[in-house]
């Protein structure tokens, strides 16, 4: 019976990923979708509201403000999203198609008791060879935030008021609950970029990110969400 269920699994995350490539295919030829994609499920209120760490990545080439409503509490869903990254919960979304490229993601179906507590300068990882992410907000059932600034030729961080290296990254990924009254909550992501340098245009340009970036941070936002909702409405039986 184990088995089969352990196949069934792996069977679904295959067939998952495969959907996930065919999305991330249909966006890159889209182009002319962008503006509707970086806004996917979002209100004009949320778009256009400031959020924490906002101000780490002022002036932004581009970026994104994603949302999906979620029949739970926020202090039902946080475990789930504080529990976030390699080595830990994953990212609940194509763990198929991450594997492929090394990240050795495995996304938790259950809240992690370990992996339940974050600070200001922990590190979240995507892929284990690639550089972390820094943890630069943690607000408790509201707010997680993730940045990396860094010349991309030295490997070192810098500050906005330092001089621009000649190339660079400054990068953020954030989520956010906003619990309503009926005790639904909005949950919104949100994406930041601003590079400059050759190789970095090439990595995080929107025509190249974006299609990735849409496909993996909708999904992110779908399996927290279909994993939230399953356990309150088992908690509620």
């Amino acid at each position: 019976m184990a088995a089969r269920k352990s196949t069934l699994k792996k069977l679904n995350e295959i067939k998952e990923g495969m959907a996930g490539a065919v999305g991330i295919a249909i966006a890159f030829a889209t182009p002319f979708l962008h503006s509707r994609r970086v806004r996917w499920g979002a209100t004009e209120a949320e778009v256009c509201r400031s959020l924490p760490g906002d101000d780490l990545v002022p002036y932004h080439k581009w970026g994104y403000t994603l949302a999906v409503t979620i029949r739970a509490s926020a202090a039902e869903i946080w475990p789930w999203l504080v529990q976030i990254g390699q080595g830990r919960g994953g990212f609940y979304s194509y763990e198929w198609l991450e594997n492929l490229i090394g990240c050795n993601m495995h996304n938790a179906d259950r809240i992690i008791p370990e992996f339940q507590h974050l600070e200001v300068g922990d590190e979240i990882r995507h892929h284990p060879k690639l550089r972390p992410y820094e943890v630069v907000v943690v607000e408790p059932g509201w707010a997680l935030v993730l940045h990396d600034r860094v010349d991309t030729q030295t490997g070192n961080k810098f500050e906005l008021t330092d001089i621009m290296p000649e190339e660079y990254i400054n990068v953020t990924y954030g989520w956010f609950l906003d619990q309503l009254d009926d005790g639904t909550t909005r949950f919104i992501s949100r994406g930041r970029y601003e590079y400059r340098g050759r190789r970095n245009r090439l990595g995080f340009s929107r025509l190249f990110l974006e299609p990735i970036a849409f496909a993996t941070s909708r999904k992110i936002l779908l399996g927290i969400k279909h994993r939230a909702e399953a356990a309150s409405k088992q908690g509620n039986r």
